[in-house]
């Protein structure tokens, strides 16, 4: 099963080296679960920090009824943080680094304190979390068009691309997180709106599934830990060019841009 596992990470490694997408692994083995799915995220994880990447957070997906629903699904799912997908608010991406970027507005959540399942609350996470931010999220995917099931965003680490954190740390206790408004510009133009609630209701609901999920594979949150809780609204295409902002009440502003 390992050489299977490792087979399909190589597979998914194939689209980043040579820039562009691949076949989904749910075409080439339909019996592909979601245990083994994490197995491939997991094995270039290990990869990447072996290389010298330092794992320093959790991004959540699908955390919308709306997703969910696509995917057919009834769960969200996870993937790493690696130091080198931190993007500096107001920063430019060399569009060479994405192959077909969507951006998504976010709370993320900074943690003080581990967090070990199975037990975990959304108070547990309040408690555990030191402060806030406004966050855009640049998803991505190694699976050409995205035509991707659960397994194939899964085994890509949840389709993970790049991130800035921006705004200002607020600490949790000072706002209704699932009350907080969100609103996505392109190029200066609203694209969608949201609310902290879309996400599972509650963004430290989102959290506190993470840390019980985790739980199944021995891996924990850690404090100091950046938690990207899942989109508030819908993922918007990315093209060279284009700028991206996006303002949360109470939390403040943070912007990217992508390089023509």
């Amino acid at each position: 099963m390992a050489g299977k596992w490792t087979k399909y990470a190589e597979h998914l490694e194939q689209a980043t080296l040579q820039g562009k997408g691949v076949e989904p692994l749910t075409a080439i083995d339909a019996e592909l679960t979601v245990h083994d799915a994490y197995q491939v995220q997991l094995i270039n994880i290990d990869k990447k920090v072996k290389s010298g990447s330092v794992i320093v957070g959790k991004k959540i997906g699908l955390t919308s009824l709306a997703m969910q629903q696509l995917l057919k699904v009834d769960q969200p799912d996870y993937g790493h943080l690696l130091d080198d997908m931190v993007v500096e608010n107001g920063g430019v991406i060399p569009f060479s680094r994405m192959l077909q970027p969507r951006v998504e507005a976010e709370i993320a959540f900074v943690l003080k304190q581990d967090l070990i399942g199975p037990n975990v609350s959304a108070l547990d996470v309040l408690l555990a979390t030191d402060y806030v931010l406004p966050a855009l999220e640049i998803v991505d995917s190694r699976v050409a068009d995205w035509k991707i099931k659960l397994q194939d965003t899964i085994a890509d680490n949840a389709s993970s691309g790049l991130y800035v954190l921006g705004g200002k740390p607020v600490k949790p206790d000072a706002i209704d997180l699932p009350l907080v408004g969100s609103v996505l510009y392109k190029n200066g133009e609203i694209m969608n709106t949201g609310v902290g609630a879309a996400a599972l209701g509650d963004p430290a609901v989102c959290v506190a599934w993470l840390a019980n999920k985790l739980f199944e594979f021995g891996i924990s949150l850690k404090a100091g830990e950046v938690i990207l809780s899942g989109a508030l609204s819908a993922a918007v295409h990315a093209k060279p060019g284009d700028h991206f902002t996006a303002r949360l009440a109470h939390l403040g502003e943070v912007s990217v841009s992508f390089q023509e």
